[in-house]
Formats: C-alpha cells, sequence, structure tokens
C-alpha cells in the first residue's frame, strides 16, 4: 500500500516530480559531463525514486537535457527582463540582451555539455522549432520597439528576428566546426552583416568582449 501511496502522490504532482529529475540531472551532467552521467546515476540521487518514475516523464536522457536547456532559458529570460525598462531604447535592450546571456554562466556550461546532442537530427530540428516558436517573436518585439523609438532603422526585423536564432546554432562548433581564428572571423562577418542591415547590434566593444569570451572557453577545454 505505501508504494501505491507513493505512485498517486508523484502523479498528483507530476511538476514537482520533473523538478527533482532535473535538479538532480542538471547537478550531475555539470560535475560528471553529460556523456559520464548515466539514468541510473540519476536515479540514485533520486531519494526513492524508481527507473520507471523517471522513464514515465523522460524517455531519454537526451529528452532531460533538452528540458534543462528550456528550463534554463526560461529562469534566466534576458527578455523578460528588459521588457518594462523605460530607461532604454530598443536598441539598447537587445544589447544589453546578448551581454545578460552571455553573463549566465551555469547556462553556457549546461549548453556546452548539450552541443554534442545537436549532432541528432532530431534534437537540433526540435532546436530550431523552439527557437522559431519561442526567441524569435521576443527578438521580433524588441526590434519593433527599437524601431518605434529610432534606434533601430531596418526594414528586415522579422527576417532578422528569424535569422538570429539560427546564427547562435552556426556559432556552436559541433554543428559547423571552426578554429579559433575561424570563430572570430564569424563574429566579425555577423557583426558587420547586422550592421549593414540596419541593426547595429555588436559594437566594436561587444565585438572584442565576445571574441575573448570564446577564446577562454576554448582555452579551457
Amino acid at each position: 500500500m505505501k508504494r501505491v501511496g507513493t505512485r498517486m502522490a508523484r502523479n498528483k504532482y507530476p511538476e514537482q516530480t520533473i523538478e527533482k529529475i532535473l535538479n538532480v540531472a542538471q547537478k550531475l551532467f555539470l560535475e560528471k559531463g553529460f556523456d559520464q552521467t548515466t539514468i541510473q546515476d540519476i536515479v540514485d540521487g533520486l531519494e526513492g525514486m524508481t527507473r520507471g518514475a523517471v522513464y514515465h516523464h523522460f524517455k531519454s536522457k537526451d529528452e532531460i537535457m533538452e528540458a534543462l536547456i528550456n528550463r534554463m532559458f526560461l529562469e534566466h529570460n534576458p527578455f523578460d527582463e528588459l521588457r518594462n525598462r523605460s530607461d532604454l531604447n530598443g536598441l539598447q535592450k537587445l544589447k544589453l540582451a546578448v551581454t545578460l546571456n552571455q553573463s549566465n554562466q551555469e547556462g553556457i556550461r549546461i549548453s556546452e555539455q548539450a552541443l554534442p546532442l545537436l549532432q541528432n537530427p532530431r534534437i537540433l530540428a526540435g532546436m530550431i522549432e523552439s527557437n522559431r516558436r519561442n526567441l524569435s517573436p521576443l527578438w521580433l518585439e524588441l526590434m519593433q520597439e527599437g524601431i518605434a523609438d529610432g534606434s533601430i532603422q531596418t526594414a528586415y526585423a522579422k527576417e532578422l528576428s528569424e535569422l538570429l536564432p539560427l546564427l547562435e546554432i552556426w556559432l556552436m562548433p559541433t554543428v559547423y566546426p571552426a578554429s579559433p581564428e575561424e570563430m572570430i572571423h564569424k563574429f566579425i562577418f555577423i557583426s558587420d552583416m547586422l550592421t549593414k542591415m540596419g541593426l547595429p547590434l555588436f559594437d566594436e566593444e561587444m565585438v572584442s568582449s565576445t571574441i575573448q569570451q570564446q577564446l577562454h572557453r576554448l582555452a579551457e577545454k
């Protein structure tokens, strides 16, 4: 009867169960690495939870990582922080969103653990679809605000809002392998291209900072 009661309690609060699984998985992925962590490791970290309970919510370790990435973005969504800032124009908000995203070190570490998963076409397609539904509208909202206040002058707001998340995938070395020198060239290319499209998102200081961060991460590997 106790085990039945436990199952009923768990089913009654599935969100809490999912959070527990994600919390344990995140800790293990960061400590041991994604490849070195097994589903059994995650089960062992969940007090009294069975392997079947984990598989009830997630079909695989890959699905757990996908859920973690989505949760990290929702918890540290820079667009939500900036939406009601009346002291910034649209372009300034977009620049700050990029800076805030780059400063989320835990999110960066989780994303780096997930990079090998992007070699899986299903996961890559899911990420692109998620960006299209969730991220592009946020970019578009701030771009339209910048157009309205005069800080952005582009005729391609919708197109750019769809392109920017794709550029992030293009910068992922497991999808498009690149040397440190090639990565620097990519950042410069993106900066020049966006400026010519009427979205000067990366000034010289931001390009330099982004390049240094990228080189620092490469040096740590």
